[in-house]
């Protein structure tokens, strides 16, 4: 199962449980976490998934589970860390991996990614060594990291994954990074995944590009088809290899989000203008400061 949208659980804190209920009843297939108790209630969204599973006729397989081996540096020191600091990384995260598992009441995980990269590349392979044995062991489907804007760490990730024998075992599998206009789009990662059949996700999508979702192309788009501004830029990243993250906590916009899937921007002529044209005037057009950049052709349909 490869979701073209996920919902999003950071900043929910005694909300989570209701939301990700909400969230799944009104479609949303995938759900991200991390066993991070400073942004993330990760049992929260264990106990709605037990509700689904319990009221709601849904399976373990009906949705992906994807958490986050969260290091020291971006976890309080309370009694909820998820380790025991003083030991090694990799005992580190396998805690954090068993807690992950007990937290969301299953057995496996469809992807477990390093939150960041850590304080140094040693310190990073080394984490990335875990969880390619996790991977291994079936004990995870996908794997990846997330705020990682320099490819050469990725390029470190995965070498020697062309070798005859290690082909396929360090492949990195997911990227989640910030996708806006504050970073340009992260132009270079994301040619770096769509090169590689990296599963690129984002976040901030909506809420870091607010001039790209009042654009004049963005809102003609809108109109043209009677979609909102935010499903407009959700499609457009959509067709650009890109899978959204969404931590919406109105239905409405849930329900918008997940039906982003089903909207075509193409074959409409309205006025006189050909809507894919527009939109690849909005992905290759520069804001006042110069700082949009392209992020590659629409080239047809996604």
């Amino acid at each position: 199962m490869n979701a073209k949208i996920i919902y999003g659980t950071a900043w929910k804190k005694e909300r989570t449980s209701g939301l990700v209920i909400s969230a799944v009843l009104n479609g949303f297939k995938a759900i991200d976490t991390a066993c991070q108790p400073k942004h993330y209630r990760e049992d929260l969204v264990g106990e709605a998934l037990q509700v689904l599973y319990d009221k709601h006729g849904f399976k373990r397989e009906d949705i992906l589970l994807q958490t986050k081996f969260t290091p020291l540096s971006g976890q309080l020191p309370t009694p909820t860390l998820p380790y025991d600091p003083s030991t090694p990384l990799p005992t580190q995260i396998l805690s954090s991996f068993s807690t992950s598992l007990s937290n969301l009441k299953t057995t496996y995980l469809d992807s477990y990614l390093l939150h960041s990269p850590m304080r140094s590349l040693a310190l990073t392979l080394q984490a990335w060594n875990v969880l390619v044995g996790l991977r291994e062991e079936g004990k995870v489907r996908k794997i990846g990291i997330s705020n990682c804007y320099d490819v050469r760490i990725l390029e470190a990730l995965e070498e020697g994954e062309e070798e005859e024998g290690v082909r396929g075992k360090r492949k990195v599998d997911v990227v989640q990074n910030r996708w806006y206009e504050g970073n340009e789009w992260d132009v270079d990662v994301w040619k770096y995944c769509v090169e590689r059949g990296i599963q690129y996700q984002s976040f901030w999508t909506l809420s870091g590009s607010p001039s790209l979702l009042s654009h004049p192309s963005t809102l003609h788009i809108s109109r043209t088809k009677q979609i909102t501004p935010s499903q407009v830029i959700y499609k457009l990243a959509q067709m650009h290899g890109i899978t959204p993250l969404s931590g919406t906590t109105k239905e409405e916009h849930m329900k918008d989000g997940v039906g982003v899937e089903r909207i075509d921007l193409f074959g409409d002529v309205v006025e006189g203008e050909d809507v894919e044209a527009v939109a690849r005037e909005l992905v290759t057009s520069m804001d006042e400061d110069g700082k949009m950049r392209p992020i590659g052709n629409m080239g047809g349909r996604s």
